[in-house]
């Protein structure tokens, strides 16, 4: 992974722009979650429902303090000793939380990520939507030529490089239950 990558990345999304980039297990596709017309962008190409909600990762818990609140959770050393890795939490949302990310759900799904090029990009272009870089009902693309053979130009930069090598998504949890939502 080249810097460059990483700055050409971050100002693409500061400017309202979608990427795809390697995670975990599969590419995503992201933008600034503060951007509305950038996350319907998205939930466009994916053919993606709004209410379910969307991922957000980050480097580090504190870029999330003003979209959650994280008084409301009882295991916050659990949650705090997943990451960074590959385990999403959902922490319920403060009043501050957009609804194109929320959906209609009470909480918002963050991750502090391990891998490398997440943690370099969220470094310098902030928190980011991240979903996995598929249309729905499609499998996720795992390699940048998979994403551009799913969406062409139809996203603004891809950052090349290699997913981690866990076979399935990252797993989900409730941060107030601990309930898996979904498991790796």
């Amino acid at each position: 992974m080249n810097s460059w990558e990483i700055y050409k990345a971050a100002s693409v999304v500061s400017q309202g722009g979608v990427i795809a980039y390697p995670t975990e297990a599969v590419y995503g596709l992201g933008c600034s979650p503060y951007c509305q017309h950038a996350v319907e962008k998205i939930l466009r190409l994916k053919f993606r429902k709004p209410h379910k909600g969307l991922i957000l990762v980050g480097h580090d818990i504190g870029q999330f303090y003003n979209w959650i609140d994280i008084k409301q959770v009882q295991n916050s050393t659990e949650i705090m000793n997943s990451w960074p890795g590959p385990v999403t939490w959902i922490i319920p949302v403060n009043r501050k939380a957009p609804t194109w990310i929320t959906g209609n759900q009470p909480g918002v799904a963050i991750r502090i990520s391990a891998h490398p090029v997440v943690r370099s990009l969220t470094k310098y272009a902030g928190i980011l939507v991240s979903t996995s870089a598929n249309p729905s009902m499609r499998k996720p693309a795992r390699t940048s030529l998979q994403v551009r053979n799913y969406f062409g130009k139809s996203i603004e930069y891809i950052i090349p490089g290699t997913t981690d090598k866990n076979n399935n998504p990252t797993e989900i949890r409730d941060a107030i239950t601990g309930q898996i939502i979904r498991t790796s």
